[in-house]
C-alpha cells in the first residue's frame, strides 16, 4: 500500500493537481491514488515490451504541451463542459464543427450566440440527465451523466488460434483508432519495436492533426502511415488486416462491419489480436471523448462547490495504458482474441479508488513537457511501404 503523502506528492509533482481544481481555487489532490494505480499499470507494461513507461508524462504531457491549465467545470481543452441539470450532473461536448451545428437542434430553437454554453447551462438546469443524455445521443452530441457508468475489466473474446508467445519486435500493428487512447496504445508498441501502420481515411484524417503538431508527432512519430479509401478501397485495407498480427480499432464497430472489415470478415491468422476501444461497452455506437467520459465514469474532482474536471481527458490516456496492458497480457497467452475496452468503464474503475483529502500544502507545479519525438509523416507518405509490407507477408504465407 502507498503511504497518502507520497501519493499526494506524485499527483502534484506529475502537473496533474494543476490541472484538478476550480481555476481560482485550491489544485485539488482527492484524486491521487488515480496516479498511483496508473503507474502500477505502466510498470507492469513496461515489464512486458522492454521500454520505459511514465504513467505521470502519458496523463499530463499534453497539458504540458499546450500549456493547458485547471479551469473547473470547463474542460482543460476547452471542448466539454461540466453543467448542472434538473437532478444532478451532466457533461456535454462540442468539439467537432457538427457538434457545434447541432446544437440549436437539441435546444429545439432556431439559432445560438456563437457562445451557445450560457444557453446550454439553462437548459441543462431544466432537464434531467436522463432526457439530456438521451437527447444529445440522438444529435450524436457526446453527453454523460455524472457516474452512469460502472467499472469493468476488458471484455475478452476467443476467435482463433494462439500462437507461441512472442515479443512486439518485428510484429505487423493495423492501427485504424484516432485521436489518444488509441494512437497512444499504437505509440507504446512502436517504442517496443512493432512495425505500426497508422491507417486514415483521405475524408476523415486523424482529427489530432488539425491541432497541435506537437501531440499529433509524440502519439504518432515512429509509425508508417497508410492513406486509402475505406470504401472504394476496401479489398486494399483488408488485405492489410488479414497481414497483421495486431489490429486496433478506435471507431465504431458497425463502420468497419459495413465495409466487411471486422474480425469477423478477414481471413485468419495464428495469435492475432484485434483491440477495440469504444466509450461505451453497452452502446459501443455512442460518442465519446476522454472528458466525457470520465465523468460517464464518475472520474471527478472534489470541490465545495462541487465536481470539477479531473486531469486532461483523463480518461483517453488512462484507457490507452490500460488497453497497452491487456494486450501485452494477451501476447504472453498466444493472441487469438478480441479485447474490447470502454473509456467509461476505464474511468469507472479508476474512479473507484479510495479518494484522499483535497487540499494540501504540496506545490502544483504544471506538467511536464514530453521529449521530443520523430515528427510524423504526412498522411500516406508510407503507402508503397506498407503495400511492400503486405506483399512480404502474403508471399511468406504461401
Amino acid at each position: 500500500m502507498v503511504d497518502v503523502n507520497d501519493a499526494v506528492s506524485e499527483w502534484a509533482s506529475s502537473g496533474l493537481a494543476h490541472l484538478t481544481g476550480l481555476p481560482d481555487g485550491h489544485p485539488d489532490f482527492s484524486r491521487a491514488n488515480v496516479l498511483i494505480r496508473a503507474q502500477q499499470v505502466a510498470a507492469a507494461v513496461e515489464s512486458r515490451i522492454g521500454v520505459a513507461v511514465d504513467a505521470a508524462t502519458l496523463l499530463a504531457g499534453r497539458a504540458g504541451l499546450l500549456g493547458l491549465v485547471r479551469a473547473g467545470r470547463r474542460s482543460a481543452g476547452g471542448g466539454t463542459r461540466m453543467l448542472a441539470a434538473r437532478d444532478g450532473w451532466c457533461a456535454i461536448t462540442l468539439s467537432r464543427p457538427d457538434d457545434v451545428a447541432a446544437v440549436p437542434a437539441l435546444l429545439e430553437v432556431d439559432d445560438t450566440p456563437v457562445d451557445p454554453w450560457p444557453l446550454l447551462a439553462h437548459w441543462a438546469a431544466t432537464h434531467p440527465v436522463s432526457a439530456i443524455v438521451e437527447r444529445a445521443g440522438l444529435l450524436d452530441i457526446p453527453a454523460a451523466g455524472l457516474g452512469e457508468a460502472a467499472a469493468a475489466p476488458p471484455r475478452v473474446h476467443r476467435t482463433g488460434t494462439r500462437a507461441p508467445g512472442r515479443d512486439l519486435a518485428g510484429l505487423l500493428v493495423a492501427d485504424l483508432s484516432s485521436m489518444w487512447a488509441g494512437p497512444l496504445c499504437g505509440h507504446l508498441l512502436a517504442r517496443a519495436g512493432a512495425r505500426v501502420v497508422k491507417v486514415e481515411s483521405p475524408r476523415r484524417p486523424d482529427g489530432t492533426r488539425a491541432g497541435n503538431g506537437a501531440f499529433f508527432d509524440w502519439m504518432n512519430g515512429g509509425k508508417l502511415f497508410y492513406c486509402l479509401d475505406f470504401d472504394r478501397d476496401a479489398g486494399e485495407l483488408r488485405e492489410l488486416l488479414s497481414a497483421a498480427d495486431i489490429v486496433i480499432e478506435g471507431s465504431r464497430p458497425a463502420a468497419l462491419a459495413r465495409r466487411h472489415l471486422g474480425p469477423e470478415y478477414v481471413a485468419p491468422r495464428a495469435g492475432r489480436i484485434w483491440l477495440r476501444i469504444n466509450g461505451y461497452a453497452a452502446d459501443p455506437g455512442r460518442p465519446a471523448f476522454g472528458d466525457d467520459a470520465a465523468v460517464a465514469g464518475g472520474l471527478v474532482g472534489t470541490t465545495a462547490e462541487g465536481p470539477v474536471f479531473c486531469g486532461d481527458a483523463i480518461a483517453d490516456p488512462l484507457t490507452g495504458l490500460q488497453a497497452a496492458s491487456a494486450l501485452t497480457e494477451s501476447l504472453g497467452r498466444g493472441g487469438g482474441e478480441v479485447i474490447e475496452l470502454s473509456m467509461a468503464a476505464v474511468a469507472a474503475s479508476y474512479a473507484a479508488l479510495p479518494a484522499v483529502a483535497p487540499v494540501s500544502e504540496h506545490p502544483a507545479p504544471a506538467p511536464r513537457v514530453p521529449q521530443p519525438c520523430s515528427q510524423a509523416s504526412a498522411s500516406g507518405a508510407d503507402n508503397d511501404a506498407v503495400r511492400r509490407l503486405i506483399a512480404e507477408r502474403r508471399f511468406l504465407s504461401c
